[in-house]
C-alpha cells in the first residue's frame, strides 16, 4: 500500500531532525577529539603557557587553568569561558543522543498537528534542552577551575587524589538508589506519556518544554557526570562509556536492574579506592 502524503512528509521530517541530532553530535565529538589531540601536545602547550600566549587557541586556555593561574582577571575570565564552553559541547556530545527518542517524538507531534513542515517549536525544544546542560557546564567549569587550582586535578583532567575520587564513586553509587533518581529517570524514558501532558503551546512554550525536560535529565544524570573528574574530563574513552550508561539507562528495558547494578558497581568502586592506600602492599590481590 502506497503512503499517503502526510506519512511521507513525516518521514521526510524524521529524517531531518534525526539529520541534525546526529550532526550536533558528531561536531560535538570531532571537537573533542581534536581538543584531545592538543592536549596531548603537552611540550607545545607549555611552551605557550611560558610565553602567556593565550589567545593562541582553547587548548592554551584550558592548560592554563591547569597551571598556577591566568596572569590577570581577564586572562581569567576568558579562560574560563572557554573551559565553560568545553563542557557545553561535551555535554551536547553525551546527552543528547540519549533526548533523540523525545525530540523525535516532538517533532511528530507537531508535524501531524499543523500539517505542514517542522515549525520552530522543534528548534526551540531542543534550545531549551541544551539550556539547562549549558547551566551546568558552567557548575562544571568552575568546579574543575576550583579543583585544578587546589591542585586536586591532574593534567589531564583527572582527580589526583584516591580519596576524592572513591568519594565520588560512593557518591554516584548512591544517588543510583534515590526516590529523585528514580523519578527522573522514569520521565525521560516515558517521552509518549510526557509530552502530551506538558505539552504548551507557541514556540516559548516549546522552550518551556525543552527546559523541563532538560531538568528531569539534569536530575537523572549530574552524578554521574562529576565521574569526569575522576576518569579525565578529556579522556574520550571514560566520556564515551559514562555517554553510553546515560543511553542505556534511558532506552534498555528493565532500567531498575541496570540503575541497581550500576550503583553496586559504582559504590564498590569507590570503597576499593578508598581501602587501596589503607592496605600494606602485600594484601593486595594485584600485587
Amino acid at each position: 500500500m502506497a503512503a499517503s502524503p502526510l506519512e511521507l512528509v513525516l518521514a521526510r521530517d524524521r529524517i531531518l531532525v534525526v539529520a541534525s541530532v546526529v550532526g550536533l553530535c558528531l561536531l560535538a565529538w570531532l571537537f573533542l577529539v581534536h581538543l584531545t589531540l592538543q592536549m596531548e601536545t603537552m611540550d607545545g602547550i607549555a611552551a605557550r603557557m611560558m610565553g602567556m600566549q593565550t589567545d593562541d587557541s582553547l587548548s592554551a586556555f584550558i592548560a592554563t587553568t591547569m597551571g598556577p593561574g591566568a596572569a590577570t582577571l581577564t586572562d581569567a575570565s576568558v579562560n574560563f569561558t572557554l573551559v565553560t564552553l568545553m563542557w557545553a559541547v561535551m555535554m551536547i556530545g553525551m546527552m543528547l543522543p540519549s533526548a533523540a527518542p523525545t525530540i523525535l517524538l516532538f517533532a511528530t507531534l507537531e508535524r501531524k498537528s499543523r500539517q505542514h513542515g517542522i515549525s520552530g517549536r522543534t528548534a526551540a525544544f531542543v534550545g531549551g534542552y541544551l539550556a539547562i546542560w549549558s547551566v551546568y557546564s558552567v557548575a562544571a567549569a568552575a568546579v574543575q577551575t576550583l579543583l585544578s587550582h587546589t591542585h586536586l586535578l591532574s593534567m589531564q583532567m583527572a582527580a589526583t587524589s584516591t580519596f576524592l575520587a572513591g568519594l565520588v564513586f560512593i557518591g554516584a553509587g548512591l544517588y543510583e538508589l534515590t526516590p529523585l533518581k528514580d523519578r527522573c529517570l522514569t520521565q525521560c524514558r516515558s517521552p509518549i506519556e510526557w509530552l502530551p501532558r506538558h505539552m504548551r503551546p507557541g514556540r516559548l512554550g516549546a522552550l518551556h518544554m525543552g527546559m523541563e525536560h532538560g531538568i528531569y535529565c539534569l536530575g537523572c544524570c549530574w552524578v554521574l557526570m562529576l565521574l569526569l573528574f575522576v576518569g579525565g574530563v578529556m579522556n574520550l574513552i571514560w566520556v564515551a562509556a559514562l555517554a553510553l550508561l546515560v543511553l542505556a539507562q534511558k532506552l534498555v528495558p528493565g532500567t531498575l536492574v541496570l540503575t541497581r547494578i550500576t550503583a553496586a558497581v559504582l559504590v564498590a568502586s569507590g570503597i576499593v579506592l578508598l581501602v587501596h592506600p589503607l592496605l600494606p602492599a602485600h594484601l593486595l590481590p594485584w600485587q
